[in-house]
This record gives C-alpha cells, sequence and structure tokens, in this order.
C-alpha cells in the first residue's frame, strides 16, 4: 500500500495544526458556527444527533496493521470502545469530544491518515473494489489509479469548494464491485484490442434525493490523459453547477439537465487545453505509484493437496465448511484465497467494530494476510492473501473475535446506516430494523437456499445505506413525526446497475420483519432454479410483491 514521503507527513502535520488553532478559536468564541463549519467538515468533523462524528479517509479501503491499532487506540481512549466502516469504505467515530478532535488527527497523522476532504463540497475519498489486485476477474488493478487520483485531487486549490459534494470510485475487473454507476464519477479500468490501458468514464451517477444511473461519456480515454480529463470534468460541473440550492447542486443534476451529449462536449472542449499538459500522466509516473503496490511475498503451494486438505476439514466440521462457501473467495494465485470477515453478527449495528476487534484484525492480518486489511463497500473487512493451507487455523481465530458469521451476500449481510440513533438528518432509526431482520431470518439453511440478496436500509433520503440499490431497500421517513418505512425492489449496484422501484406506501417498524418475510416468500413461490430474488423479480415485475404484501396488510 501507498507510503507516505516527506511531502505528505508535511502537508498533513500542518493541517492539524491549522485546525488545532481553529479549534481553539472556535472554542474561545473568537469564531462563529458559520465561520468554523466548513472548517471542520475540511477536516472531517460532522456535528451529529448527539455528539460530534469523525469520519477518517481510508483511500481505496486499504489498511495496515499498524493503522488499525491506531484506530483501536483512538477508539478506546477518545470515543466509546468501538468505531464504525461506512459504504464509502471510511471509519468513523460517533463520539469524540471536539476539544480532543485535534489530538485524534495528530495521533492518525502518526500512522500515515487523516480526515481532511472526508466531507464538504470538494472530492472526496476515492473507493474501489475490496478486491482489487487479488481477484481472478480482474482486468487492470485500479488501486496505482485510485492513488494517482486520490494525490491529484488533495488540497486541489481549484476544486475545495465545489458546488457540492463529489465521490469518484474506480474498478479494474469484470464485475462491478465498487457501485461507479452510482458515483459522480466512475471510472472502470479496461484494456482495448491493442493490450493499451484506458479507461471507461462515467459520469452523473448518485443516489441521495435523486437518484441516477451515470451517463458513459468516454468509451475508452487513454491511461496518460486521465488527470486532464477528469480535470475538464471537475472544471465544467465548477462553472455550470448550480449553487443558489443544494439539493439541486450535485452532478448529476447538471448532466440531466444539460444532457449526456452536451456535457460531454463541453467537457471535451475544456480538456483540448488541458491535454498533454502539466498533468499528463507519464508511464515513469504511474509505474512510480504502482510500486506501491507490489505482488506480496507469495510462497509456492500444492494448490491439489491443500484443496483436497481443506475439503476434508470442510466435511469433517459443517461450520467450516459453510463459512468457506460463503466468506472465501477465489484468488488469482494458486494457493491463496481472499476472506472476508463478517461485521454482521446479529446484535451487532451492521459495520460496527470494537477496539478489542480491531486490534484482533490486526493480529489476523499480521498472522495470514501480510500486515494488511481492506474495509468494503458492504460494510466489513478482507483479508486479501490467505494461504488456503491456513484457511481453517484463520477460522478458528475469526469465530473467537466473532467474524465469522457465514453470511456474506446474503439477505443479513445488509447494509445500514447509522440512522436515526446517530444522524440528525435520518428521519427514522436504521439499526433496529436490520436487527429485527436478521432475527427474523436466523436459519442458515434458510438464509442459504435463498441465495445472494442485498438488503440495504438508509435512515433519510441521503441514502447513505444505498437503499436505492439494493435488491431491497428500506428508505426510513417521517410521517408527522412518527417513524415508517417505505420499501423499494429491484435496485442493484453491479455491473447491470438498477435503481429500485417503491413498493407502496410506508409501513410502521414493527411490520418490518413481516413485510421482508412476505417479499422473500413471493420469491421463493415464483423463482425458477438458479434465480437469484433480483432475477425473479426482473422476470415477474414488481406486481405480485405488491398485491401480496398490501394482501396480508389490510
Amino acid at each position: 500500500m501507498y507510503q507516505y514521503d516527506d511531502y505528505d507527513r508535511k502537508i498533513i502535520s500542518d493541517r492539524v495544526t491549522q485546525f488545532r488553532n481553529q479549534t481553539e478559536r472556535y472554542l474561545a468564541g473568537e469564531l462563529t458556527e458559520e465561520q468554523f463549519l466548513p472548517l471542520r467538515l475540511q477536516n472531517g468533523l460532522y456535528i451529529q444527533r448527539l455528539a460530534p462524528m469523525l469520519r477518517v479517509n481510508v483511500p481505496y479501503g486499504m489498511l495496515s496493521a499498524r493503522q488499525l491499532r491506531k484506530l483501536a487506540h483512538i477508539a478506546r481512549h477518545y470515543d466509546k470502545g468501538y468505531c464504525h466502516v461506512s459504504t464509502r469504505q471510511n471509519i468513523q467515530f460517533n463520539w469524540p469530544e471536539l476539544e480532543e478532535v485535534p489530538d485524534i488527527l495528530a495521533e492518525l497523522a502518526e500512522v500515515e491518515m487523516h480526515a481532511t476532504q472526508s466531507s464538504g463540497n470538494c472530492i472526496r475519498n476515492v473507493t474501489s473494489d475490496q478486491f482489487a489486485g487479488v481477484s481472478s476477474d480482474e482486468i487492470v488493478d485500479p488501486r496505482p489509479y485510485c492513488e494517482i487520483i486520490r494525490q491529484w485531487s488533495s488540497f486541489h486549490p481549484e476544486f475545495a469548494f465545489l458546488p457540492r459534494k463529489f465521490k469518484i470510485a474506480v474498478t479494474g475487473a469484470a464485475s462491478d464491485r465498487a457501485a461507479v454507476q452510482v458515483h459522480d464519477i466512475g471510472l472502470e479500468v479496461v484494456k482495448n484490442q491493442a493490450g493499451d490501458i484506458g479507461f471507461r468514464v462515467l459520469v452523473g451517477g448518485g443516489l441521495g434525493r435523486t437518484p441516477v444511473i451515470g451517463s458513459l461519456i468516454n468509451e475508452f480515454l487513454p491511461e496518460q490523459h486521465l488527470l486532464s480529463y477528469l480535470e475538464a470534468i471537475l472544471r465544467v460541473y465548477n462553472q455550470f453547477g448550480r449553487r443558489d440550492n443544494k439539493y439541486k447542486a450535485r452532478i448529476k443534476i447538471l448532466v440531466k439537465a444539460m444532457g449526456a451529449e452536451a456535457f460531454a462536449a463541453k467537457v471535451n472542449a475544456e480538456f483540448e487545453h488541458l491535454r498533454d499538459g502539466a498533468i499528463t500522466l507519464t508511464a515513469e509516473e504511474v509505474a512510480r505509484v504502482a510500486r506501491f503496490f507490489p505482488q506480496p511475498s507469495y510462497v509456492s503451494v500444492d494448490e491439489s493437496a491443500v484443496e483436497s486438505s481443506v475439503q476434508q476439514l470442510a466435511e469433517q466440521n459443517p461450520a467450516f465448511g459453510k463459512w468457506l462457501k460463503r466468506n472465501v473467495r477465489a484468488h488469482k494465485q494458486a494457493g491463496y484465497a481472499a476472506v472476508t470477515l463478517s461485521l454482521k453478527p446479529t446484535g451487532v449495528a451492521p459495520g460496527d467494530v470494537t477496539d478489542a476487534q480491531l486490534d484482533a484484525i490486526a493480529d489476523l492480518a499480521e498472522s495470514f494476510s501480510f500486515g494488511e486489511v481492506r474495509t468494503t463497500h458492504e460494510q466489513n473487512i478482507v483479508l486479501a492473501d490467505v494461504r488456503k493451507d491456513q484457511l481453517f487455523d484463520l477460522w478458528q481465530a475469526a469465530k473467537k473475535q466473532g467474524f465469522a458469521t457465514p453470511n456474506i451476500g446474503t439477505l443479513t449481510d445488509l447494509i445500514c446506516c447509522p440512522g436515526g440513533d446517530f444522524c440528525s438528518l435520518a428521519n427514522a432509526k436504521s439499526i433496529p430494523i436490520a436487527e429485527a431482520i436478521q432475527r427474523q431470518f436466523d436459519n442458515l439453511d434458510y438464509l442459504y437456499d435463498l441465495g445472494d440478496l442485498d438488503l440495504n436500509i438508509s435512515g433519510c433520503m441521503n441514502a447513505c445505506g444505498h437503499h436505492h440499490v439494493g435488491h431491497i431497500g428500506i428508505l426510513g421517513v417521517d410521517k408527522k413525526g412518527q417513524e415508517f418505512y417505505q420499501v423499494q425492489l429491484g435496485g442493484n449496484a453491479g455491473s447491470d446497475a438498477a435503481l429500485g422501484s417503491v413498493l407502496g406506501p410506508a409501513f410502521t417498524a414493527d411490520v418490518m420483519p413481516q413485510i421482508i418475510q412476505t417479499l422473500i416468500d413471493v420469491y421463493v413461490a415464483k423463482r425458477v432454479e438458479g434465480e437469484r430474488f433480483i432475477d425473479t423479480y426482473r422476470r415477474i415485475g414488481i406486481a405480485p410483491f405488491k398485491e401480496q404484501v398490501y394482501a396480508q396488510a389490510d
């Protein structure tokens, strides 16, 4: 993973000193709340329902064991003993004291971490595929390009005050696991017939109040023009994006208003002024950054012998066998596998992890995966490089720490924002709904029979839980001061991205588990062999689900 140089360290150190001074002035009454607002947002600090929330950047989801231990220390000494993995691969602390935030930022800087640009109207943390560099379906490792974009966008003076926040996601695999079609800019790293590396560029995707699937504006952007073209897009947005209404200020609104073709024309015109300029990527620069993502020191493994041994252990230990099927993924290196540590045991807020667990994950990373982990869009943790002959030992160790729930990709591996328990923007609680659904579907064999199913929950229209792109999406709404939940069906965040359709009138919290059960019952009754929930929905449409749900509700 990328290691900071002296310039990086100096920049972050200066920012910490600057924010410490700003915080002290605010607490002394020398800065008003209005003056302090943009300053704290530039450093990842929100004021939530009950306390400040600090969002810490995790570029493209990569963390070292050393960084994990620092996060554990911060959770233990500055928070309430835990933190939260967000849907954009970041780490959030929900209970820091305002006067201690500069100290937290200083401690983060010690391990090459920061919270700059994790909020505010700027280019946010660049996200990617949690299996980047190891997946068997990968075309090009996207991580060097993520890092190049991170360096270009950090403290970019031209884009520090955009009309609204701006999010970029990058994938390099055949299957999209980074949800690139619902980002302000989505990049797919590809190769043309000649073997040249380039990018498919999508613009104007996003969720929130106005969900939109991004528009393809460049089928093949040559590698060397990556930053120039991104800069052209941001310039057009900065110039023409609305600033009079924050609900209409995202780039998706601009692209929709202008039309993708007209928007692309303006980008191309701007790009002509930047083409072959100072920020044109050279092969040497790409190679320099790529050196920070070397192939680990894999050992030679007798694949067939190891596979036979693992399968024998699975037959002897059915729980291990279930974990293998759900939490272990094929690796491009023979004899290795990628393992997902589930942060979704029933009774725990999805994505929450304690200080002790963070230390335990660091230990697991050092013992089994070259000292590195990845955070995921689905709010879990990945050990990307595990030897297959160590899978059983890892499973036993993970089980002791509560990470071995074999539910990855199932209905109970749901995405859930913090909701009304923490967020001041939320209309309703999300976490209790998630737990109630998990308890409704607590039979693993039943879950496995249902197959892959994405269920996403958001506490408000800002869609931090990505409810629009869940196969089943749940949105908390307010009705005259009471919490209700609207259901959507048919969303998808993958390569065939789609936005869900509203089922009908919203429901009260107490009936939500039964509503989901009814939806599942319809799926089971209507599916044909091999169909996932999303496949059945696409074949039969929303009507059978709606009819059954509201018939029972009456």
